[in-house]
């Protein structure tokens, strides 16, 4: 069975310069190495020796191709040069800012110049209602390209800020998944990724699905929202999100990120174990684990 990663984090040397510029704890020159060295990490390196680190990493485990996300607005180009180093291997993912002056450079760039394919918003973080105009934007711009569009929404917990003692002033109000169904009705050519099934949002993310069919899900991390909703497991998460979404719109994913952690294996023996308990069968199963990713995200080739 084809395995392809919907949701990996291409945490760079740059993404962590940017996650840490101005604070005095950590030097001007070799930053990256002394936050990665904080963080107990592998120091990244150029993008060129991480993606290498990532392609070894997935040959490993046996994973054809991986969506790598730019976690910072402004990374852009780390995660540019993986893709252009290994394009068969990466899909490219950026985080881009809808209220930033500079975001219609940045999506331009992103996806005509850099090769990329998903725009990813986290209305949480940069503290923005989904209606908003300059987020119809960002559709706008992915429609243009034929590219995809994450929103990242509930829950919302950023490991490497908590670890360095980094502020994580979230609005989770604003990750509503039915604020996301109305912009995917808007833009039906337009494929779009919730993460973590909605990340506590379960009903809501459900409820947008229905009515979207441009609406994924992507099964990524350890849900451990489930602790939100009293006697929820993850076989009855899969099982209802078939129902209501179908196999070919579940997108299997890890939220992998650092090394020496690498690919996150037991996410996925979790993830494996709970749609045999869902009694999902051999064909679906192909499409979430591998199907879904190389139909949204296909090659030159295919």
């Amino acid at each position: 069975m084809t395995i392809n990663d919907a949701h990996c984090h291409f945490f760079s040397s740059r993404f962590l310069e940017l996650l840490t510029a101005g604070n005095p704890d950590f030097p001007v020159e070799g930053r990256s190495a002394a936050v990665a060295a904080r963080a107990g990490w592998i120091a990244p390196g150029t993008p060129e020796q991480l993606a290498d680190r990532w392609v070894e990493e997935l040959d490993r485990q046996h994973i054809k191709r991986a969506a790598m996300i730019a976690s910072i607005p402004g990374d852009e180009d780390s995660v540019g040069a993986a893709v252009a180093r290994h394009p068969s291997r990466f899909v490219g993912f950026f985080m881009v800012n809808p209220l930033a002056p500079d975001v219609a450079a940045r999506l331009e760039r992103g996806f005509a110049e850099q090769g990329l394919r998903c725009a990813c918003l986290f209305p949480a973080m940069h503290k923005y209602r989904l209606d908003d105009e300059r987020v119809r934007h960002v559709f706008e711009a992915a429609e243009k390209h034929k590219g995809a569009v994450f929103v990242h929404c509930g829950v919302l917990t950023v490991g490497i800020r908590s670890k360095l003692g980094l502020k994580s002033p979230f609005d989770l109000r604003l990750g509503d998944p039915l604020a996301v169904a109305a912009l995917a009705g808007a833009f039906p050519s337009v494929p779009v990724q919730i993460p973590h099934f909605g990340a506590g949002f379960f009903r809501e993310a459900l409820m947008a699905a229905g009515q979207c069919r441009n609406i994924h899900f992507d099964t990524s991390s350890s849900n451990s929202w489930m602790q939100y909703y009293p006697g929820l497991s993850l076989p009855s998460v899969f099982r209802q999100a078939l129902d209501v979404a179908g196999p070919e719109r579940l997108l299997f994913g890890t939220d992998s990120s650092f090394f020496p952690r690498g690919w996150q294996k037991g996410v996925y023996e979790a993830q494996v174990a709970a749609l045999d308990a869902a009694g999902c069968s051999e064909p679906d199963r192909a499409l979430v684990f591998g199907g879904n990713f190389d139909r949204i995200f296909r090659t030159e080739h295919s």
